[in-house]
This record gives structure tokens, sequence and C-alpha cells, in this order.
């Protein structure tokens, strides 16, 4: 490796261009988070005081349900005694399309999260080896090397590398403002076309994420119409990523375009394409189970073909065909994972109420898109990301960067809660509320003493007598003389109990 690039030749040998290029689209701080988390992870007693993972929208709040359903259901595992016999079968080869059974049985699923108001039919189902091999192998169908795709901003990070490393296809941000809480609207729409025309590029789809990762807000009925009627116009693609439709834990519900198409009856349908995921609904990423759902029979047809490089495994579709099945056990879950999620969030909303921090109105998904921008020392992007750094390696949250989801406001967050315990939601809060009140406790001070010392630290005498030590950022956490960072007494009133001791934090 040379400047983190791996070398174009090995042994003599060149590499392919693919394989040497930095198209991938992990030189992020997205990714970058991730690798900071790796190497110092959270524990409650191991590592107390590594980063918390908040950047992993994961749902791991249901699966106590899913284990239950697996203890009475062992048939559904050809791993237990009871599934055994099923083992040769599902062992051997079987049709790249999917087991016949799991493609009715997601169809099923998907119509109950959809609440029932629209069938879907399982010959359209295709399988692939989690979203993201569903959203490429589509890419793959609808665009080629050199075309674009508009997508609103902000949008899920991960679509930089999903979408366009492996297609060559590019990505058109269609920016959006906090001034209509990111909504998306056709005269934005229209500008981003327009200026792809004007640079010579052309436009074969538009990417919406209805519920919106990383907004948790939803598109409603009269918005799809909207974008239904400007992909129609512009005769190009519309492709809902539509994985955390069963993740909605407020009214009004979700609305899927695929009850648009049903209602509308329009001629366009084939215009119109859905990709579903069993990871964050039913919180199983591991399982990677995608779906590509399209109204275009030749896309169904060629999609089907090339999900032969990304297969589901014949085991995985043996259980899910089973699971999935049981319409009884799955409107229970759905239900009561929409309360724990909605117990979850209004959990980390209202702590952060507490610390003075705001997030936009949502609904859905496994996120909260929180607002900083008051904690910015400049409002650019490079301000951002000093924040970043600060809530990354001080407070220890690994969260995601607006800039990275090509957000045009710079303070803007994307906070994950659904992927922790209670105890380490309640971690987190804690830490934010030391650093809030950190950060107000130094602006009220009314008198304070700082000594430039060598190593580039300041030493502050605040107006209570104390020293602290603390780094020239202007935003850091302090630390008294002993070491231990201290609450104060409003502070500590807003903390359970077990969360307090002494003061010390």
């Amino acid at each position: 490796m040379e400047n983190g690039l791996p070398q174009q030749k090995q042994g003599g040998a060149p590499l392919s261009l693919l394989a040497t290029s930095n198209a991938h689209g992990e030189d992020s701080p997205y990714f970058d988070g991730w690798k900071e988390y790796d190497a110092n992870p959270y524990h409650a007693t191991k590592n107390p005081s590594g980063i918390i993972q908040m950047g992993l929208a994961e749902n791991q709040l249901s699966f106590d349900l899913l284990e239950s359903w697996l203890l009475e259901h062992r048939k559904a595992s050809i791993c237990a005694e009871e599934g055994v016999t099923s083992f040769k079968e599902i062992a051997l080869y079987q049709d790249y399309h999917g087991l016949p059974d799991c493609r009715k049985a997601i169809a099923m699923f998907m119509e109950e999260v959809g609440g029932r108001k629209v069938k879907f039919e399982g010959d359209r189902v295709v399988l692939t080896a989690g979203a993201t091999a569903a959203h490429e192998v589509l890419t793959f169908c609808l665009a080629d090397r050199g075309e674009a795709f508009l997508v609103p901003t902000p949008y899920y990070p991960g679509f930089d590398r999903d979408l366009k490393w492996r297609t060559g296809v590019e990505l058109i941000p269609v920016h959006c403002s906090s001034s209509n809480d990111f909504q998306i609207t056709v005269p934005a729409l229209e500008a981003a076309y327009q200026n792809a025309m004007a640079q010579n590029i052309r436009v074969k789809g538009l990417l919406i994420t209805n519920p919106s990762n990383p907004l948790g807000t939803t598109v409603d009925a009269s918005t799809l119409r909207r974008l239904l009627a400007f992909v129609s116009e512009k005769s190009i693609h519309l492709v809902c990523d539509e994985i955390y439709s069963g993740s909605v834990f407020s009214s009004p519900k979700f609305t899927s375009i695929a009850e648009i198409l049903a209602t509308e009856k329009t001629s366009q349908s084939g215009l119109v394409h859905i990709i579903y995921s069993l990871s964050k609904d039913l919180g199983l990423p591991g399982f990677r189970v995608g779906v590509i759902y399209s109204y275009n029979d030749i896309v169904v047809t060629a999609a089907r073909r090339m999900s032969s490089f990304s297969l589901v495994s014949s085991q995985t579709q043996h259980l899910l065909a089973s699971m999935l099945s049981d319409t009884e056990f799955v409107r229970k879950y759905l239900v009561e994972n929409s309360r724990r999620l909605r117990k979850r969030h209004e959990m980390f909303v209202s702590g952060l109420r507490v610390a003075g921090i705001n997030c936009l109105k949502s609904k859905a998904g496994l996120f909260c898109w929180v607002d900083l921008r008051d904690l910015l020392e400049s409002p650019s992007q490079e301000g951002e990301i000093r924040l970043w750094n600060i809530i990354l390696k001080k407070i220890g949250l690994n969260v995601s960067p607006g800039s990275s989801c090509h957000c045009s406001e710079p303070g803007w967050f994307r906070f994950c809660f659904a992927n922790m315990t209670d105890g380490i939601v309640q971690e987190s809060l804690n830490r934010i509320l030391f650093f809030m009140q950190n950060k107000r406790s130094n602006q009220r001070s009314g008198y304070q003493k700082k000594l430039l010392h060598q190593d580039g630290a300041k030493e502050i005498l605040h107006s209570n007598g104390k020293m602290s030590l603390v780094e020239d950022d202007g935003l850091s956490m302090n630390v008294n003389s002993s070491g231990c960072s201290r609450l104060d007494e409003s502070t500590r009133s807003n903390l359970p109990r077990q969360d307090v001791n002494h003061g010390v934090y």
C-alpha cells in the first residue's frame, strides 16, 4: 500500500483500474468514523471510555420476538433436529430465481408492511444478497456508465459506493432545504435535471428513500404523485428505496409507491422499481436478503439473471419462507417493533431536548437528524468536520456528519439509536448532556484566567476557583484536577440516580 492506496503492480503484474481506483466512495467521514470505533469500541466494563457506535442503522430492539418464534418453530431450521429431514433438499443446487415459497412469503410480508393496501406478486420479487446488491443490480439494469440518477439530499452515504463504484453511474444531488424540513420539491428536481443536461449528462432516473435515511421522514401521497408525474414527463425511471417502510412508529402511516400505482392506474408503471430488504424492519442484516420489485418485465428478467452473482443462501430462504408465512406472527411483530421504536425514539429525543438540542421531527427509521448548527465555529463544511471530530474523539460518539450525506447545510448530523441497549443510549445522552453543560458553563464564566501552554492546551481558572486543562479548540470538555469530569447540580438532577456517583461522570 502507498498513501493508503493499492499499488498498480504487485509482483510485476498490473491490476485493473477498478481494483486500484478511489471510486469506491469510502473516503468519507462516514467510513472514517467506523474505523475509529473499531479501534476503540465502547464496553460498559472493559472499555467504558470507548467510542459508542451511533453510526450504525441497525435494529436490535426486537430480537427476542424472532428468537421466541425460532424456539417454537424448530422445523423451520434445517440445523435443528426437527428440520433435518429437509437438509438434503435445501443443501443441493436451487433455481437462482429463489425458492418460490420464499419469494411468495416476502411478497406477503411487503403487503403486511404496507397495511395490506396493495398486492405484491411473488413472481416479480428478485432476491439479492442484501439491499446493497439490489441497488447495484438495478443500477446495471437501468443505466450505463456515465449516465446519472438524481438523488434528493441528504441521502445515505453508502449510495456513493453502492451505486457508483462498479457501475460507473453518477449521482446528482437534488439539494433540499431545512426551510421546508428537507421535503422534495419539483423545482429542486427540475434545477438538478437542467444542470445535468447543461453538462451533457444523461439522467436515467430519480432515486428516493421513503422513509428517508437519514431524515426519518416519509414522503406523502401527493408528493409521490408529483414525483411520478416528473419521471413520466422526463421519461426516466423512479427507484423507491423502501427498506424502512416497516419501521414507521407514528402517524401518518407510510405510503408506498405501489399504493399510488394501484390507485392511479397509470400507464407508466414500467418506470417504477422498488428496493426492499429484511435488514432494517426485521433486524436481519446478517442474513443478507435484498429485494428488487419492478413493474417492468424486462427489468425483472435481467435483474434475475444478474442476481446469480449475489444469491441468498437456500438455508436462509427456507427459514424465512416459514417465518414470513406466519401471518399472525408477522402482524404482532410489526406492531410491537413499531411500539419499541417509538419508545426508544422518544427516550433519545427527550434526552437531547434536556441538553438543549433539537432534531428534525421524524416518525420512521432507526435514527434522528440532529441540528447542531449552533455549535459550529464557522457555518461551513470545515466547521462541521471540526465539530464531528470533537464528537467522535472527545465525546466518544461515532455519528454521521451531514456532509457525508451531501447535505448542503452544515451542522446536521445523523445519530442512530436502535443498535444498542437502553443503558448505552443513556450513556450517550449523559456524555452529550455533560458536553453541553460544560460548554454553557464556560460561556457563563464571569472570570477566566487563561495561560497558553506549550502543548497547545489552556489552563482555565473558573469563577468557582476550580482549574481545568483543556485543548485549545473552544469546544472541548473540561477535566478537573482529579482527572474526572464532574457534573454540576443542575445537570445531575436530570440524570437517573444509577448514573450519578457523587457527581463523577
